[in-house]
């Protein structure tokens, strides 16, 4: 290790590994492998902290920096905290929805009034309860639906106006802390 640092302990880059899902911890990257980098640089800290560790791939880790196109530490303090907000709250195919909602406002900046629909299996709705419940979610009644008899085999959801905000904060590195509480 240069500057006589020692080797992070391998339970310490497990847990970093693991909250970002062994992926760039960047929301509209999320490329693989990673690297595990110091949000406050190893020679001002001189330790291994889990809050002070995160994942970046290669291309993202050489971002990092305080110059025009590049990732300041304040947004890499956020993207790690809001890993904990999503992490902590929603199940798989709830954060593979958001990244996929992340996706394509990136890709098709859509207008205030257009939807960003999606079609799933039947039955999906409990896999998808905490994005419903805390109203980013909802389910819609697209006319026609795939079915078998009486039997639908899809069904469609819909991101509200609060679901679209709430991913466009996500990707943005601003806080995730409010998310509504519903009991």
């Amino acid at each position: 290790m240069p500057d006589g640092r020692p080797a992070i302990p391998a339970e310490l880059k497990r847990r970093v590994l693991v909250e970002a899902g062994h992926r760039c911890a960047i929301p509209t990257c999320r490329q693989h492998p990673v690297d595990i980098e110091h949000i406050d640089d190893w020679a001002s800290v001189r330790e291994h902290q889990f809050e002070n560790l995160i994942a970046l791939c290669p291309t993202c880790h050489r971002r990092k920096g305080s110059g025009p196109d590049q990732i300041d530490r304040k947004s890499l303090r956020q993207y790690k905290a809001n890993l904990a907000v999503i992490n902590g709250r929603y199940g798989d195919l709830e954060r593979r929805l958001i990244a996929l909602c992340a996706e394509t406002l990136q890709r098709e900046a859509p207008e205030p009034e257009r939807k960003i629909n999606v079609r799933l299996g039947a039955g999906s709705f409990i896999h998808l309860m905490y994005l419903i419940q805390d109203g980013y979610l909802v389910q819609i009644n697209q006319g026609a639906q795939l079915a078998l008899g009486n039997v639908a085999l899809l069904e469609s959801y819909q991101f509200t106006d609060p679901g679209i905000e709430f991913v466009r904060r996500w990707a943005d590195a601003q806080p995730l802390d409010e998310i509504p509480s519903k009991e």
